[in-house]
């Protein structure tokens, strides 16, 4: 800033800060604040900025406005890249300040937004939409709200809450289609894992070479019957390898014997090589059908919520042909 402006900026603050000490009424002293205020952050002068806001929420302690005055620390604080000190002031606004609405706007609702896109935490971002969801249902999307807090239980081991946010969001109007930035599947996964927790899980096996056993067997004796009582009761996929499992394409229900015949299946002696420690993946073929190859695909159940099923196996799906 030029020397000349310098000055008139200095002379132009320091006259309001003058008025600022001689008005009483709250209405003007608030309008005069926002001048000084508006003033530095127009120069950008944040340091300024917030030692000015400070000083009077700490020598104005009955200022009804002080919750907005640390609102705008902690902008303040974000503007210089601190989020720590933001955070601080967010939460102190939060903890130490009623709740105030400017411009139809609440302090406290404002504050929690920002904890949100600040805070790594898992415990403290619960909070956070604990609040959200509880003290401004009107004014957010507690539909999606209910999902992020599923995810950041699951963060915490907290699987019983967990799963309780999922069916809370289940339950919700616009569960299956509400549109949520970065979670492009939200209502079916949550659906698979209520589904699988509501499930009997009889269908999964305590490790791999058991499971494929009692597959090759059926597959031997052509028991359609059988291999419908192995595969998985929920969220089972067949589909082709280029279709993606969340796909509507992914069907689930499929009736294995209208696609065998009196002859065996035949199946690879090995696992093919692209299984891993967690999934693994059979050849087999001679299924009426085109075309006649099906990869039938096994994982690790991966369902932390009950440690006894966490870690077993499940035939999960099938891939039709071969692989790409």
């Amino acid at each position: 800033m030029p020397q000349a402006e310098s000055k008139k900026f200095k002379e132009e603050q320091a006259q309001l800060k003058n008025l600022l000490v001689e008005e009483e009424n709250p209405e003007l002293r608030f309008t005069i604040m926002k001048t000084i205020a508006g003033n530095l952050q127009a120069v950008h002068d944040y340091p300024e900025l917030i030692l000015f806001l400070t000083d009077w929420v700490d020598s104005n302690p009955d200022d009804p406005y002080n919750a907005y005055w640390l609102l705008q620390t902690a902008f303040a604080y974000l503007k210089c890249s601190s989020e720590p000190m933001a955070q601080y002031y967010f939460e102190r606004t939060l903890r130490n300040f009623s709740d105030l609405t400017i411009q139809g706007q609440s302090i406290h609702e404002l504050c929690l937004k920002h904890l949100l896109q600040i805070s790594t935490d898992p415990a403290n971002r619960i909070t956070y939409f604990n609040q959200l969801i509880t003290r401004f249902p009107d004014t957010v999307s507690t539909t999606e709200l209910y999902v992020r807090m599923a995810m950041e239980y699951e963060k915490e081991g907290e699987w019983a809450q967990s799963l309780r946010c999922y069916q809370l969001f289940l339950a919700k109007d616009d569960a299956t289609t509400i549109q949520i930035p970065g979670l492009p599947n939200a209502y079916k996964t949550a659906k698979r894992l209520i589904d699988f927790n509501n499930s009997s899980k009889s269908w999964t096996y305590e490790n791999l070479n058991d499971l494929l056993r009692n597959v090759k067997s059926a597959l031997k004796s052509s028991d359609a019957g059988w291999l419908e009582g192995i595969r998985s009761k929920v969220n089972f996929f067949a589909m082709s390898w280029k279709t993606d499992e969340n796909s509507a394409n992914a069907q689930s229900e499929l009736n294995l014997s209208a696609y065998m015949t009196e002859k065996p299946i035949n199946f690879s002696t090995t696992l093919d090589e692209m299984s891993t420690p967690s999934e693994a993946y059979l050849r087999t073929w001679g299924w009426n059908t085109s075309p006649n190859i099906w990869y039938l695909y096994f994982r690790k159940v991966n369902f932390p919520a009950d440690q006894n099923i966490h870690g077993r196996w499940e035939w999960a799906g099938i891939y039709f042909g071969e692989k790409l």
